[in-house]
């Protein structure tokens, strides 16, 4: 098998079985395809003793639009070649890669199929104490090891090319700084929700926010980011997070992940108001929501200057003082992108289940009205952070 084809369950199982290593030789292997995502096939295969893996292959184009919006499958290679960096430095956080293949678009990777979606999780109201503090840990362990204050320029400038990533690098530059701003048929929401946004396309000040973030999403090569790091792309238990699908990866702005990440528990506290009918419950599950917000926000501060401390290279990085300078702006990054993900996934293309399951559509209007009222707010106003605890205090003045 050379020539790229796209794979069914069959040819998922005549794969694994033409690799091997991956089961015994005696195994009697089933497979079926799950995924539901925007992009990508992806299947599990397990033996007879419940053994399995999880084979996932780019499609030469966008899943959720067809053959009309066609895909580079370097992504695929893009995307293992993430892991496995992320994985090195921080293996606890992230998906193991078993194997991958650069000519099929196949990377077959560890089930974490014990684990659950963190999204729908949150969505039935369920909470994990460690969530705060892993995802903290991953976004500064992988970005600061990507970073210049770790890596020789040349070294950065080598990877850099490495995961040039123009394609999805495109998506997300116009789904989240273009789209939502003008008319587009991409983007859909109700009429109900028309005042407002157009409230949004014709508020200077907020388009002025968002070039300004779409600038720095473009020629701020900071560190090799995740790309996609939102609560649908984390498996999650009691004891365990783990980050999988990093195929939006490239070297971007810092702030970027960790935005996506808060924005999208932003996007689910919003959600509560039409989910937890009950309001001791609700207001339990706000709060876990905003602490959860609060810790990863001063873990990451906290890890990433204790790395520079312990392990940065570079002498002139290492002047007093520069790393709270430079995570500060992270940080404030950090919130204007949170921001740009809420309003995208209100109006734009690809929505979140958290809003647009709530069953009540008065209720879902109202939570989709915050979501892009919070948004708003927390682009026009970032740059007044001037620390972690600032950020926290404009998350909490502007759900007030």
């Amino acid at each position: 098998m050379s020539a790229y084809q796209a794979f069914d369950n069959d040819k998922a199982i005549e794969y694994i079985n033409n690799l091997g290593g991956m089961f015994p030789p005696d195994a009697q292997l089933n497979c079926y395809e799950f995924g539901d995502g925007n992009l990508n096939l992806v299947f599990r295969v397990t033996d007879q003793h419940n053994h399995s893996v999880i084979l996932k292959q780019a499609l030469p184009y966008a899943r959720c639009v067809g053959e009309s919006w066609p895909l580079t499958l370097d992504r695929a290679r893009i995307e293992a070649s993430a892991l496995r960096r992320h994985g090195e430095v921080c293996p606890t956080h992230t998906v193991r890669v078993l194997h991958h293949n650069s000519e099929q678009a196949v990377t077959i990777l560890e089930d974490l199929g014990h684990l659950k979606i963190l999204r729908s999780e949150l969505n039935a109201g369920r909470t994990f104490a460690n969530l705060g503090r892993d995802v903290a840990r991953y976004l500064a362990t992988t970005s600061f090891y990507h970073s210049d204050f770790y890596l020789t320029p040349a070294n950065k400038k080598a990877l850099i090319q490495s995961f040039t990533n123009p394609e999805l690098c495109a998506i997300t530059e116009e789904l989240f700084f273009d789209d939502p701003y003008q008319d587009t048929e991409r983007n859909h929401y109700p009429d109900a929700l028309s005042k407002e946004v157009d409230k949004l396309r014709h508020n200077t000040a907020l388009k002025l926010a968002i070039a300004q973030l779409k600038q720095r999403f473009l020629s701020s090569p900071q560190a090799l980011l995740h790309g996609d790091a939102h609560s649908g792309s984390l498996f999650v238990d009691d004891t365990t997070t783990k980050f999988i699908d990093p195929e939006f990866a490239f070297f971007g702005p810092i702030g970027f992940d960790l935005g996506s990440f808060i924005g999208n528990l932003l996007l689910n506290f919003c959600a509560q108001h039409g989910r937890i009918s009950e309001a001791s419950k609700r207001r339990d599950m706000h709060t876990y929501l905003l602490r959860t917000i609060d810790i990863c926000l001063g873990e990451f501060d906290y890890q990433w200057q204790t790395l520079c401390e312990q392990h940065g290279t570079d002498s002139t990085l290492q002047a007093p003082g520069y790393a709270a300078l430079f995570l500060r702006d992270v940080l404030q990054d950090a919130i204007g992108y949170c921001g740009s993900e809420m309003i995208r996934r209100t109006i734009g293309l690809a929505h979140v289940s958290d809003l647009d399951e709530i069953e009540d559509e008065q209720a879902r209007l109202r939570a989709q009205r915050l979501a892009l009222e919070v948004g708003e707010q927390l682009i026009l106003n970032a740059r007044s952070c001037q620390s972690k605890d600032a950020c926290y205090q404009l998350i909490i003045s502007v759900l007030q």
